[in-house]
């Protein structure tokens, strides 16, 4: 029985080896030279004086072609691993047959820290820039590796200018550089909207494996995505690259995404990437200069809120830090300006107006429900009550309040971070002035809010990546306190950094994060994510007059976007919301 075994195991290593050293595919015309295309021409580079990966050097190619004119900017595609599938002459033939536009191409290497001396190894940076999440090795591209290359000229002296629109640039690898080039354009989709993956890396290196989940739960970005991946590709301790690559193209359709494939049997080489490269480039650039479009997600719960046709709008900028985001019963929006002790208020469609120039670096804002505004104030660590006939009215003196949210009983619950390292804790401020800790212990309690039916308080914990919740219980103290939000944390980070977060009448939790808007259902779990491209947001609400358009502030701006959904708030009669899909 062992002979037997050892007979087919040999057999069957025999048969793998024979399918990969006899991996042939049809060559595409495109792909070879023809005497009646111009040609374009190839500079080669270094580049060593990057900060954002400091140390490292890197040798890089500039394609420029024949029909490249310096009067106007040219689109570009970047690649990451150098030149690879004979791609200036594929470029040389589809410019030419104007099957895709005039386009510097990049080939750029991974960087290296060079050994101090020749006994010792060089340190190699490929894995921490590609597989890796996040915007870092965008911000390279986009902050020092093509302004220097616009630094360049021809060799008749043509000036390099590329187009700084997302849309006339496309971006490719193979392996873990496909999954960097796909993590560029997902980070930055304003920069780069096309990109070629060959047998991406979708696996669990450096938490590319997370991809196709967030690709489920993230509204759409204009990106195009053409993917390449064969039967045999790699299936070792880091995952399976063959089913990675299928999930990563079954999210994207599910998404909304305009994605093609191509099928093989090939195993982790490029000779299957080479041959379909011309492909892919025609059909990335195809009805180029229209630009890429967003999909329409099949996330029923992200299409619930979402409106067609309606994105985010500038309200103001040029503060210190906004926070402090609350709308009163007419839907009109306030929000705090900490640094300058600065209150505003928004009417819809209206501008910013300043109605309080001393709110002593006010953070949180509530209303109460007889109509006064209720704020805790962290210049002088009181809580402060602005009545309706304008006076000004101290609830609470020596509490370091940070975020505030009132119960229609008039019952006040307010955070007290204490700062990173210390518990933070939580207060109950009775109607009558009487002040209860009813927790403490959290990593930096920041917002809170209330269920529509005011029976549970929700509290985000901002050095962790938990919301909390607690039941609520008759006379206004806390109980059942459990983990319930698990939000999705950026790559680059340790946190979720939640901040405020606020229901709708269905019973969603709307959460602040560092990657964006994050909504849970009634049960904690994170459905949708909306990217919010402008750096973290700290605080948001629901205003307007039908209470359907959200607030976020985010450091020196705010902005707003209308939903399909409606804001809860708490000064109103509690309501009961819709039960969650288990």
């Amino acid at each position: 029985m062992r002979k037997v075994f050892c007979v087919l195991f040999c057999f069957r290593v025999l048969l793998s080896s024979a399918q990969t050293k006899t991996e042939t595919y049809p060559e595409d015309p495109a792909s070879v030279v023809h005497a009646d295309v111009p040609k374009g021409e190839v500079l080669k580079f270094t580049f060593d004086s990057s900060k954002f990966f400091p140390g490292t050097t890197r040798e890089y190619w500039v394609y420029i072609p024949a029909q490249y004119k310096a009067d106007q900017p040219a689109c570009v595609y970047v690649n990451q691993d150098g030149i690879q599938w004979n791609a200036p002459v594929v470029m040389d033939n589809l410019i030419h047959r104007k099957e895709m536009p005039v386009t510097i191409g990049v080939f750029v290497m991974h960087g290296k820290v060079k050994a101090v001396n020749g006994t010792a190894l060089d340190r190699f940076n490929r894995s921490y820039e590609y597989d890796g999440l996040g915007d870092n090795y965008a911000r390279f591209l986009l902050e020092e590796l093509l302004p220097e290359v616009e630094k360049k000229k021809a060799t008749d002296g043509r000036a390099i200018r590329l187009s700084k629109n997302g849309n006339d640039r496309a971006i490719g690898g193979s392996s873990s550089g496909a999954v960097c080039a796909f993590t560029a354009a997902w980070e930055r989709p304003d920069a780069f909207s096309r990109v070629f993956s060959a047998i991406g890396t979708y696996v669990g290196l450096r938490g590319a494996d997370r991809y196709p989940t967030l690709i489920r739960k993230t509204e759409p970005k204009p990106i195009r995505v053409f993917l390449q991946d064969g039967t045999n590709d790699l299936n070792i301790y880091a995952g399976d690259w063959w089913k990675a690559n299928e999930m990563m193209e079954r999210a994207l359709v599910f998404a909304g995404y305009e994605v093609n494939h191509v099928w093989g049997e090939g195993a982790h080489n490029g000779a299957h990437g080479k041959a379909v490269f011309p492909d892919a480039m025609r059909w990335l650039w195809k009805d180029w200069p229209r630009p890429v479009q967003k999909g329409k997600s099949q996330n029923a719960f992200l299409q619930q809120v979402i409106l067609e046709n309606e994105g985010w709008e500038l309200v103001g900028e040029g503060y210190g830090f906004t926070e402090g985001t609350i709308a009163d019963k007419n839907g009109v929006f306030f929000f705090q300006d900490i640094p300058a002790s600065k209150t505003y208020k928004v009417i819809e469609n209206g501008q910013p107006v300043v109605i309080n120039s001393a709110s002593d670096k006010s953070s949180g804002t509530a209303f109460a429900p007889d109509g006064s505004r209720v704020e805790t104030a962290g210049g002088t660590k009181q809580v402060i009550r602005y009545t309706t006939d304008g006076k000004r009215v101290i609830v609470s003196d020596s509490l370091s309040g940070n975020d505030i949210a009132i119960a229609v009983n008039g019952n006040m619950y307010i955070t007290s971070p204490d700062g990173i390292q210390n518990p933070g804790r939580l207060f109950l401020i009775k109607p009558g002035g009487t002040k209860i800790e009813v927790d403490k212990g959290l990593r930096f309690p920041n917002g809170l809010t209330l269920s529509p039916d005011q029976t549970q308080l929700y509290v985000t914990e901002s050095a962790s990546h938990w919301v909390w919740v607690y039941s609520i219980l008759p006379d206004g103290t806390l109980a059942n306190k459990q983990k319930y939000g698990w939000l999705h944390v950026a790559d680059a980070d340790e946190n979720a950094w939640s901040d405020g977060l606020k229901c709708d009448t269905a019973g969603r939790v709307w959460v602040t994060t560092r990657t964006g808007v994050q909504i849970m259902d009634q049960t904690g779990r994170v459905n949708a994510i909306l990217p919010f491209p402008w750096k973290t947001p700290s605080n948001l609400c629901f205003g307007g007059k039908d209470r359907n358009i959200l607030y976020v502030t985010c450091v020196d701006k705010v902005y707003r976007r209308k939903f399909n959904t409606k804001g809860s708030d708490l000064f109103s009669n509690p309501t009961k919301p819709q039960p969650p899909r288990l």
